[in-house]
């Protein structure tokens, strides 16, 4: 039995060419850098590490979307990295957030 609502049976993870992670990829990436250069002066090395990873994350999203063969692995493969992004995004304006709080009392 195959259930058509279970989150692995999506169109986006079984039969889409990958353009739209590369779309909501991008869009994802621009916010993601906007912000944690917002946060570069509370502190740029966490910022700046930040905007680093996720532009290498970025990078290994269009890597996988032309070197992996198409498919639901390829398309897994790029839900990943597009969490990735977001993952080390809240990371990184958490450690900001944490060190700004610190430093008010």
């Amino acid at each position: 039995m195959t259930d058509p609502t279970r989150v692995r049976s999506q169109a986006a993870l079984t039969t889409s060419t990958g353009l739209i992670w590369i779309l909501l990829g991008t869009v994802l990436a621009a916010i993601c850098v906007a912000v944690l250069l917002t946060l570069v002066g509370l502190a740029p090395v966490v910022a700046w590490t930040g905007v680093a990873l996720v532009v290498a994350l970025y990078v290994g999203l269009l890597i996988v979307r032309f070197a992996v063969r198409p498919g639901s692995r390829r398309l897994v493969a790029m839900a990943s990295v597009f969490g990735a992004i977001a993952l080390v995004t809240l990371i990184c304006v958490v450690l900001i957030s944490g060190s700004a709080w610190g430093s008010l009392g």
